[in-house]
């Protein structure tokens, strides 16, 4: 049974989008009938069309000098790789201009995680024909209709950001009543908001709904506003809105919306300043968020002992050239100079032996000398490297050296000082790395759970499995049987394999700090990346 707030709870009435244009005269009667109704109401500002977002950037502390990621995305998915938790996902349902845009602001604010989605129902209106475009253009097109949104789409995109995959969210145009070529991506959601005026209209959609609300905002308010946003925002008439109101939205809540109240959890009156209602809603996700917390790297540190290495493992052949490098950058007397450049040695030995394994087709071409020449030539469409930041980037010279005009991605992944568990702060990959070769590349890989996250986010990302290269210059075997275990066809290529891994997850003999050497920086004790940069 849905929980219905009293009113009484309700101070002020929120206050939606940006200030109005004070040239409106149309404005000034509208402020004077919405004082007149509803006295404790500060005026409106026109209400905007909500889109689609995702706050993904992990909050941050800006000084003067330095910026200070304080929060990332813990682990989504077990040691065997597969996804285990899903987004939480919150319905926001409502008649237009009921204030759901800023419940769901008001919601992302109290509830303070990184990694939140809202996605506006919105964005999915279907495109309209020439005809259709017509009746629009005339207020004789009925948008407040099931009809008019393309719910297979959504639910498709809403189902798979519930399981933390990456989608692309159309956008539309609601002058010309289309949808624009670019569509916007979005990934990594924590929790998403969904909103839109018939969020619960939909079966499908319920389904994949955790918790379900319902904003309840009196009639008289929401015409009120949908007057000015229109006049104001669209440069409608009042008679063509009200028109439009009577003939459609009206009879469409009481219809379509109205009797879906029954299926919410919580109802809540007035909206954004019903702060009670906020509070339990708050209190419900969070409280939700901690049952799904999940611990990885305790677990790949006690899995697979004493297995034999796997197949899809390729490390470099030991020849006194790679046997003297490795005695270099071992060293803990080896200057930063002698360091990189040795390094750089390595890295390029290890980007042409990774590069042998790309599958080739024949080709013929013909030579200078008018013979025929048979070659090979990559078998697929691109390479993409992506790096796993910060160490993992000194690999990127190398792997440009060596393939022209090659696409990076950045992956940022550092390890949680209380909890001890990876996460994730930022990625930029290029567009369509869905079809792409992708060379993954960390310095080295002690546990693997940073390399885990990684891979995983490629899956997200549509990268097929058997594509993933997994490239670093030193690893310890529980790293190795970690990445096998849970993605046995990606393909793990090192220059050399260290078999143990102390209490503090360092590898033993190890490389030490590989960022801290090559960049010449000394980390804090208390200062943690990604476990595959520190040599963790």
């Amino acid at each position: 049974m849905a929980m219905t707030m009293s009113q009484s709870d309700v101070q002020v009435q929120q206050k939606e989008g940006e200030e109005d244009d004070p040239s409106s005269s149309c404005r000034d009667s509208l402020d004077g009938l919405m004082r007149d109704r509803c006295p404790l109401t500060p005026s409106q500002s026109p209400r905007k069309r909500t889109t689609s977002q995702s706050k993904t950037e992990p909050p941050l502390l800006r000084t003067n000098k330095r910026t200070i990621y304080t929060a990332g995305r813990p682990p989504w998915y077990n040691v065997t790789g597969t996804t285990f938790k899903e987004a939480f996902v919150i319905g926001l349902c409502g008649g237009s201009a009921s204030g759901k845009t800023t419940v769901a602001n008001k919601i992302i604010e109290a509830l303070d995680v990184p990694w939140v989605v809202l996605l506006s129902m919105d964005s999915f209106y279907k495109v309209l024909s020439k005809e259709e475009q017509e009746l629009a253009a005339r207020n004789e097109y009925n948008f407040d209709h099931p009809d008019a949104f393309d719910f297979e789409l959504l639910v498709t995109v809403l189902r798979k950001l519930k399981k933390g995959k990456s989608i692309k969210v159309p956008v539309y145009d609601f002058t010309s009543h289309s949808r624009r070529k670019e569509w916007k991506t979005v990934y990594g959601a924590n929790v998403v908001i969904f909103e839109g005026i018939l969020a619960f209209a939909n079966k499908e959609l319920l389904k994949l709904l955790d918790m379900k609300v319902f904003v309840d905002t009196d009639s008289d308010i929401r015409l009120v506003r949908r007057l000015k946003r229109d006049i104001t925002n669209r440069g409608r008439d009042i008679a063509g809105v009200i028109k439009q109101y009577n003939k459609f939205v009206k009879p469409a809540f009481e219809q379509y919306i109205e009797p879906t109240v029954q299926v919410a959890d919580i109802v809540v009156p007035r909206g954004g300043e019903n702060f009670v209602a906020l509070d339990l809603i708050v209190q419900h996700v969070h409280s939700q968020l901690e049952k799904r917390e999940i611990t990885v790297r305790s677990a790949l540190a006690s899995a697979h002992q004493g297995q034999p290495l796997p197949k899809t493992l390729s490390v470099m052949e030991s020849t006194p050239q790679v046997r003297g490098m490795h005695t270099i950058i071992r060293n803990k007397e080896t200057s930063r100079d002698e360091f990189i450049f040795y390094s750089k040695r390595l890295m390029r030995l290890l980007i042409e032996h990774a590069l042998s394994f790309l599958p080739l087709k024949p080709v013929s071409v013909e030579t200078p000398q008018e013979t025929v020449y048979e070659g090979k030539r990559l078998s697929g469409k691109r390479i993409t490297g992506v790096s796993i930041l910060r160490a993992g980037e000194t690999m990127e010279q190398a792997l440009m050296a060596v393939c022209k005009d090659i696409r990076l991605g950045k992956i940022l992944i550092q390890t949680n000082h209380d909890t001890g568990e990876p996460e994730l702060h930022y990625l930029r990959l290029p567009k369509d790395i869905s079809e792409d070769y992708v060379i993954l590349m960390d310095s080295t890989v002690s546990t693997g759970a940073a390399a885990l996250m990684a891979v995983r986010v490629l899956l997200d990302h549509d990268v097929q499995e058997d594509k993933i290269f997994l490239l670093s210059l030193l690893m310890a075997e529980m790293g190795v049987h970690s990445v096998a275990y849970a993605f046995p066809k990606v393909r793990i290529i090192t220059t050399a394999v260290d078999k143990k891994v102390n209490d503090e997850f360092h590898i033993i003999p190890g490389i030490g700090n590989f960022g801290d050497r090559y960049f010449g920086t000394d980390a804090p004790s208390d200062w943690y990346e990604s476990d595959e940069g520190m040599d963790y």
